[in-house]
This record gives C-alpha cells, sequence and structure tokens, in this order.
C-alpha cells in the first residue's frame, strides 16, 4: 500500500523517517519530495508498505500526531488520474487580441 505524508518538517531525511514507519511493519520504499532547484525538503512524500494491514496502523497511528513539532498527515495515496499528459495543442495559450503588439 503506497502512504502519502504531508506536514513533514524540512530537515526530517529518508533514513529517519524508514526507522519511524518500519516500527510499524517493512518498508518497501520510501521518497520525500524535494525542490527540484534546491534540493529541499518540500515537506511531504510518500511510503510503500507491502503488508496493508502494517501500513493501515501506520496510517491509523500517525495521522494527526506530532513529528518533530509538526503536525503531519498521514493517509492512503491516491492514483494519479491519467488525463493523456501533454501540453494540450501547442503547449501555450495564445493571447486572443486582434491588435499586435510590439
Amino acid at each position: 500500500m503506497k502512504i502519502f505524508i504531508t506536514g513533514l518538517p524540512l530537515e526530517v531525511g529518508e533514513d529517519e523517517l524508514t526507522a519511524v514507519f518500519g516500527d510499524f511493519g517493512q518498508v518497501k520504499s520510501l521518497r520525500i519530495i524535494k525542490d527540484r532547484e534546491t534540493g529541499q525538503s518540500r515537506g511531504f512524500g510518500f511510503v510503500e508498505m507491502p503488508v496493508e494491514e502494517e501500513a493501515k496502523e501506520a496510517i491509523k497511528r500517525m495521522n494527526g500526531g506530532d513529528y518533530n513539532g509538526n503536525r503531519i498527515k498521514v493517509a492512503e495515496a491516491q492514483e494519479k488520474p491519467n488525463t493523456g499528459g501533454g501540453a494540450g495543442g501547442g503547449g501555450f495559450r495564445r493571447n486572443n487580441r486582434t491588435e499586435k503588439s510590439y
């Protein structure tokens, strides 16, 4: 089961969070989402736990809890709908004005 966590303190690392979720069972994977430019945590991430009962227990016990001074939210991750992707047409919107700007 894939779990979504938000409200993470920016200084929390993946090893620490893996250990915390490991208290509930096996952690298959964990990823804290980071800013592309700065590399700093964006305060949310995903954990994948192979045993559904363990994942649900982690969600139940951790959701709304205090983690290093931050109130975190922990829930089952929702699959991102496949909308076909792409930029839709030309990848930008044209200005609908009839006059040209120079």
